[in-house]
């Protein structure tokens, strides 16, 4: 085990890695982030703060010399680099985990490889792989990049194949994935932690609710039926295991009408919708990082409370702060701000948790608590 004293590596600066830095600075852990951007929100509050590029070598040597052990906050770290520092030092996840999540084709393949289900699909990687869809794919579907996209982005809904041409040259026709759109019903995800012995930690199955292709709100207990919740936790464990998995990761679905449940993507990381953890639960998503990190026994994965996690994107600044008083006066809810200097459009700024005896008074908590944001 790696116990408090040591120090502990974080590539990538943001929220992700700020909220674990600071559960590791809690628990008596140095942290040294790697970061590109001389204002990232984990490096402004680590221990060190090393700004360069993830492919620099002699910068990755350093952080390597100094870290006990080293994670990742984000999944286009580029699995060379993580190769890289394993031949140094421990780093979890592996960087074969991390290759096998980068590419969306490779995911799905992977998946689908396991016996899971996943939405039909097909890779595009030049014109004439549109040409040959054929009836394999029915209309809507959803074109995605296959490396780099998030939050929407780098997605387009096609309602014909005529669509799929137009969309792939727009998307300047790199790598994508052709995805059948599914007759949705709710989207849900879960979020575990997976030790270096294979151990399996489970945090409750979350409901999902996306605004513009970004997560709005989270609610915890969800309303899937308690069949769907296992099959959700067995098909995410056996994910896990057959990555050789160690550290905390998600896995969202899609629910459909038909009462289908199929895996839409792997997080190598925590996630936005385990952010319900940090004030709902025991032990949040990013002790429990820290705790796989360093070979820890897992902390309690147990709900607490009804929650609902709505994120705070930077459209509702506006052009100055919002009025914090209406969202601190209610004591069931729970602000947490990433540090960001710059509030734009669509950028994540924050979220806030709302806890409830029930999830509909969570709810209604929320609403009323957003609503008086966006007013404000």
């Amino acid at each position: 085990m790696i116990l408090p004293g040591a120090t502990l590596g974080m590539l990538g600066g943001g929220q992700l890695g700020r909220m674990f830095t600071t559960a590791a600075q809690i628990m008596g852990y140095n942290v040294i982030v790697l970061d590109p951007d001389t204002n990232s929100p984990a490096g402004v509050i680590a221990d060190q703060h090393i700004c360069a590029k993830y492919t620099d070598e002699a910068a990755l040597s350093q952080l390597a010399e100094q870290c006990d052990a080293i994670t990742t906050e984000f999944e286009n770290i580029p699995a060379a680099t993580l190769a890289f520092l394993e031949a140094k030092t421990i780093v979890h996840p592996s960087s074969q985990a991390l290759s096998s999540t980068q590419n969306r084709i490779t995911e799905k393949q992977f998946i689908a490889a396991l016996g899971i289900p996943v939405a039909p699909f097909v890779a595009i990687r030049s014109t004439s792989d549109i040409d040959n869809i054929g009836t394999s794919i029915q209309f809507p579907a959803i074109i995605k990049v296959a490396n780099f996209g998030y939050d929407g982005k780098g997605q387009v809904v096609c309602h014909t194949i005529d669509d799929v041409y137009t969309a792939f040259r727009n998307l300047d026709q790199v790598e994508c994935v052709l995805e059948q759109r599914i007759n949705l019903e709710r989207e849900v995800s879960t979020v575990l932690a997976r030790s270096q012995t294979g151990e399996i930690n489970n945090f409750p199955v979350a409901e999902n609710v996306h605004v513009n292709g970004i997560l709005h709100t989270t609610t915890v207990p969800s309303i899937i039926s308690d069949q769907q919740v296992q099959t959700a936790i067995q098909m995410a464990d056996k994910i896990a295991d057959a990555l050789g998995y160690v550290g905390v990761m998600a896995v969202e679905f899609f629910a459909s009408k038909e009462g289908d449940l199929l895996v839409n993507e792997i997080a190598p990381r925590p996630h936005n919708s385990g952010h319900f953890t940090l004030d709902a639960c025991p032990t949040s998503q990013f002790e429990q990082q820290v705790r796989m990190l360093c070979g820890l026994p897992s902390g309690n994965c147990e709900l607490s409370s009804a929650v609902v996690m709505v994120n705070l994107l930077g459209d509702v600044w506006g052009d100055s702060q919002p009025n914090w008083d209406t969202l601190l006066a209610r004591p069931e809810n729970h602000l947490h701000l990433y540090g960001k200097k710059e509030a734009r459009p669509g950028r994540k700024m924050g979220h806030y948790n709302v806890l409830a005896a029930t999830t509909a008074q969570a709810n209604d908590i929320a609403l009323q608590t957003f609503e008086a944001l966006q007013a404000s």
